[in-house]
């Protein structure tokens, strides 16, 4: 299964107004893990960039004065998209520059759903937690999920960020790889010798409260509403 955790950076806030793409950031997943294969680019747009939008993203018009421009990357970033499940959070937004990017170019391909899919996590947001503030930042303080270095909305930051809130609103961790030290069991590992040679007598058993598992039976009904599916329940 593979996944890009996508983000843009704009001129302003409508490509209906002339605004432009000037930053693209995706991070892969390949079955929930992150490769390390990303695609990040600035963008060079030909226009000025509103106040505003600096305000929000920090880029300058001085700093995109030698970045190449959307036609030069294009070829490379629809060979990237193909295939995949697009994560986006409020997808029409990137969704609606990028193909109206494509469209200024006369790319053969103007519809991001001829190639891959979008799902878009602002909409399972809000599903889960209906009523709510479901912006990023919030997502990630619902999370507990490190978004410190935030000063600024960039593209691949926010990606990186969403990455995170994603893997957290899907439910985390879904395969548990059990690998302990030879020092800790006293010789060999765990994971490569299998249990049967480990004194489970000592092991302690901490079981669940009463809150934890009633907030254990409301995870797992999120999980099989956003994902249509949870591995835990029969």
């Amino acid at each position: 299964m593979r996944q890009l955790i996508l983000d843009t950076e704009t001129t302003g806030l409508d490509p209906q107004q002339g605004h432009r793409l000037i930053e693209i950031g995706c991070i892969e997943l390949i079955d929930r893990q992150v490769t390390g294969r990303n695609f990040h680019y600035y963008l060079q747009p030909d226009r000025e960039i509103d106040a505003e939008a600096i305000a929000v993203h920090g880029i300058t018009n001085e700093f995109l004065q030698d970045k190449p421009r959307f036609k030069e990357v294009v070829p490379e970033l629809m060979e990237y998209l193909r295939g995949a499940e697009l994560i986006i959070h409020n997808a029409p937004f990137d969704v609606g520059f990028i193909e109206n990017e494509l469209r200024l170019v006369e790319f053969p391909t103007t519809r991001l759903s001829e190639i891959c899919s979008v799902t878009d996590t602002l909409v399972m947001a809000r599903n889960m937690y209906p009523g709510q503030r479901n912006s990023l930042d919030a997502l990630c303080k619902r999370y507990e999920i490190d978004n410190s270095d935030r000063h600024f909305h960039g593209a691949l930051l926010d990606a990186r960020i969403l990455a995170d809130v994603y893997l957290a609103m899907t439910g985390g961790q879904v395969s548990m790889v059990l690998e302990t030290t030879l020092d800790s069991w006293g010789g060999g590992s765990a994971a490569g010798k299998g249990l049967s040679h480990l004194d489970l007598s000592q092991l302690r058993v901490v079981k669940a409260n009463a809150d934890e598992l009633v907030a254990h039976e409301e995870r797992l009904v999120a999980i099989t509403k956003s994902a249509g599916k949870c591995l835990w329940v029969v």
